[in-house]
């Protein structure tokens, strides 16, 4: 229960050090729009994007804000209920404090606060939330893989050994 209490607490520390860097963007970047960090390479850019992931769904706030928080109560609800290992529990925690932070600038303002730009390739200005989000999400994934690929093996080792079994039983 410990772990699972902590899962949350450092969830929450994410969603601080996010709405802590957004409320920075406010107040620095909005006036001045851009701040070159690497020339060509990165800037920050304050820009307000109402929909998700490169804009899909922009405009519909209410959709947004409703399955965004059923899916973060069903996480919240794993975190505090499943036991899982701490690369699993790593990833929900970093998918649920980005969640919650881009969350509560939808509720509160309508729209995501994004400030990071990558010049070299076409791509959505993005946050520290979306960061967390994309981080889970690939470790989660990478625990699959690597889960799926272990059970395959002790299956199949299981399955040797049987046949090892019958096989010395029979002479």
């Amino acid at each position: 229960m410990i772990v699972s209490f902590l899962s949350v607490v450092g969830a929450a520390l994410l969603v601080v050090a996010d709405q802590l860097i957004k409320q920075w963007a406010n107040a620095v970047l909005q006036p001045v729009g851009a701040i070159t960090l690497l020339p060509g390479i990165v800037e920050l850019r304050y820009y307000l994007n109402d929909g998700m992931a490169f804009s899909m769904l922009a405009g519909k706030q209410t959709l947004l804000i409703v399955m965004t928080s059923i899916m973060l109560v069903c996480v919240l609800a794993l975190l505090l209920l499943r036991k899982m290992n701490p690369w699993e529990r790593v990833s929900w925690m970093l998918i649920l404090g980005g969640g919650v932070g881009n969350l509560i600038d939808r509720v509160l303002n309508g729209e995501v606060v994004d400030y990071i730009n990558v010049l070299f390739v076409n791509f959505a200005v993005f946050n520290f939330a979306d960061i967390c989000i994309t981080t889970g999400v690939i470790m989660l994934m990478l625990w699959v893989v690597y889960d799926s690929i272990k059970k395959d093996k002790e299956e199949k080792a299981a399955a040797q050994q049987q046949q090892n079994e019958n096989a010395d039983g029979t002479t």
